[in-house]
């Protein structure tokens, strides 16, 4: 089972307070020596938009894939743009691959998948991962993901800006119009 960690600050915390473990599953040595599993940290993002989706390789929402890749593509290179993040899943009818060779092969072969994909992790109930229960405290129970491709679009602020039923693609103008808004940049400080 993946896991991954949750924020220690007694403010309230954002999505950048939050790790996920990485799709490689590889590990790395720590600066005692000890081994360590790789994580995605959100707070090398601290300030752009987020686009979290739980997703799985055998499902019928899967050629989301494609657009999710062609989004991330699209803003990739901006410093400011949008951050696309897969959080593979078997919550959903068990249809994500078993382990992390598989899952990355396959959204390579299929989808040129180049967007951060976390292991594969629970997205629901009590075994979801810390940043996945913070999501679902913040959209309430209607917001909850109820099958696979739910996804969820923080602010710059890191805050949860609005989320989308599965159905919802990612070139649905509801979406896009959400993305447009998240990418706009801050309202400068007002002097006191």
């Amino acid at each position: 089972m993946a896991s991954s960690s949750a924020p220690s600050s007694a403010q309230k915390p954002t999505a950048y307070d939050f790790t996920l473990p990485a799709l490689s599953g590889s590990s790395a040595a720590g600066p005692s020596g000890t081994r360590q599993e790789e994580k995605i940290d959100l707070s090398r993002w601290r300030g752009r938009p987020l686009l979290i989706v739980n997703t799985a390789s055998r499902c019928g929402f899967t050629p989301q894939y494609e657009a999710l890749e062609a989004l991330w593509q699209s803003q990739a290179k901006d410093s400011d743009g949008l951050v696309v993040i897969g959080v593979p899943s078997n919550d959903f009818g068990a249809q994500e691959l078993d382990t992390p060779g598989e899952i990355a092969s396959f959204c390579q072969a299929r989808y040129s998948v180049t967007f951060p994909l976390a292991a594969r992790s629970h997205v629901r109930g009590p075994q979801a991962v810390p940043l996945y229960r913070w999501l679902a405290g913040q959209a309430g129970f209607l917001g909850r993901p109820r099958w696979n491709f739910h996804k969820y679009l923080i602010g710059r602020d890191g805050r949860l800006q609005d989320w989308f039923l599965p159905s919802t693609t990612p070139s649905a103008p509801r979406l896009q119009r959400a993305i447009r808004r998240a990418l706009q940049p801050p309202p400068p400080a007002r002097a006191r």
